[in-house]
């Protein structure tokens, strides 16, 4: 075995279900977990939930997940800071919280256990590269986000894949920079932080190119090439990160038109666009009842 590799494939853990199930289990993250075994056939799945999924889509995974129930309370958590600025408000009036509190999760999973922590809206494309579980801890780079007062573009990292052995120095102070910075607003203890601690101890961290977990931005462009355009996917792509906050609900459509009710399993296999042709693998043959309709 090749040196620094771990002993065993690295388990993967997703965050789900922290928010009431008032709706099936939906396609997209059947096709998440699914794709994730079909990729990663040796590595356990791991799921943490505090309100259990149900319906037809959740029926055909469950059995190949394990699963570990969170607390009602999550550590470093404190929902009373979204009342200190506006944004925090914003987020908590909107129902966004258990993002941010799956944020708080994420990290203390990956302290104590190690292994890949993937978002619900991930597609996997092909196998992350051996070579990413030789570091401590590894984080994608995303699209570089602009100083709202200077106009200077800085370099920004995203969370939703973080590779990490247990214990990762990085991640460590990661989580308690997370509880000491969070305000309420969307990415100051998460993507931020990750951002300015990469910039004091660059050596704790491996950067990972855009293109491997990221190759679609989160703007107007970037979503219609993943739903509505067949567009060409970047060699070396290993995930496909969907930025479903930005257009899941009907009602939004500042940045897209297309909306979770319109991901079903007939788009998946007849639609000519990027994400569909690139999930159809992992959707098997025959039909099966929409959640819909349940």
């Amino acid at each position: 075995m090749p040196e620094n590799l771990p002993a065993e494939p690295p388990a993967f853990h997703f965050v789900f279900g922290l928010k009431p199930q008032d709706d099936p289990f939906h396609l997209m993250h059947y096709l998440c977990l699914r794709s994730c075994r079909r990729v990663h056939p040796a590595s356990k799945i791991h799921l943490h939930y505090r309100n259990l999924p149900y319906g037809a889509w959740w029926d055909r995974i469950a059995p190949e997940l394990i699963l570990h129930q969170v607390d009602e309370h999550t550590p470093g958590f404190d929902p009373a800071r979204y009342q200190e600025t506006g944004e925090g408000r914003f987020i908590a009036s909107a129902g966004l919280s258990y993002a941010h509190e799956a944020d708080f999760i994420r990290l203390r999973a990956l302290v104590e256990h190690g292994g890949v922590y993937a978002d619900m809206d991930t597609l996997f494309v092909r196998p992350y590269p051996s070579t990413l579980y030789q570091h401590d801890c590894v984080l994608g780079e995303e699209s570089p986000t602009r100083d709202p007062l200077t106009g200077i573009q800085r370099p920004s990292l995203c969370n939703a894949v973080i590779i990490a052995r247990p214990g990762a120095k990085f991640l460590s102070d990661w989580l308690g920079n997370a509880v000491d910075t969070f305000d309420g607003t969307w990415s100051r203890h998460s993507c931020q932080a990750a951002s300015l601690l990469w910039s004091r101890s660059p050596a704790n961290l491996r950067v990972a190119p855009w293109w491997w977990f990221y190759g679609f931005p989160a703007n107007r462009q970037g979503i219609a090439s993943l739903f509505e355009e067949d567009a060409p996917v970047p060699p070396g792509l290993c995930s496909i990160h969907l930025w479903a906050h930005l257009w899941w609900s009907p009602d939004r459509t500042d940045f897209s038109a297309f909306h979770e009710g319109l991901l079903n399993e007939s788009y998946v296999r007849t639609a000519n666009s990027t994400y569909a042709k690139l999930a159809l693998p992992f959707l098997e043959p025959g039909v099966i009842q929409e959640a819909s309709t349940e």
